[in-house]
């Protein structure tokens, strides 16, 4: 498989998860939503501990001490990869992902 095809694989299983996210989304009262907020605010997906907010390269990004994971939030990667990424592999990560 090329490395367009696989690209264009990538990219259409992300946009499936990002329009299945939505449609369950749209399907939760705001009732709910609140509840599901309250419940994995600053919660990390991976084991469950409290994230913390620290500051790296000037950005924001949440730091789990349980598991030592990193995550980060919608544009966080592009500001942390910068211009000096433009066509490389960071660079074409990240185009995979974006939703339009």
């Amino acid at each position: 498989m090329s490395r367009n095809e696989e690209e264009y694989f990538a990219r259409e299983e992300a946009e499936k998860l990002h329009r299945l996210h939505e449609d369950k989304r749209k399907q939760l009262s705001a009732e709910d939503a609140q509840k599901a907020k309250e419940l994995h605010y600053m919660k990390c997906p991976k084991c469950g501990s409290d994230l913390h907010e620290i500051e790296w390269r000037a950005v924001k990004i949440d730091k789990c001490y349980g598991c030592k994971g990193v995550f980060l939030d919608d544009g966080e990667l592009e500001k942390l990869a910068g211009d000096e990424h433009k066509g490389t592999f960071v660079a074409d990560f990240i185009n995979i992902f974006k939703m339009k």
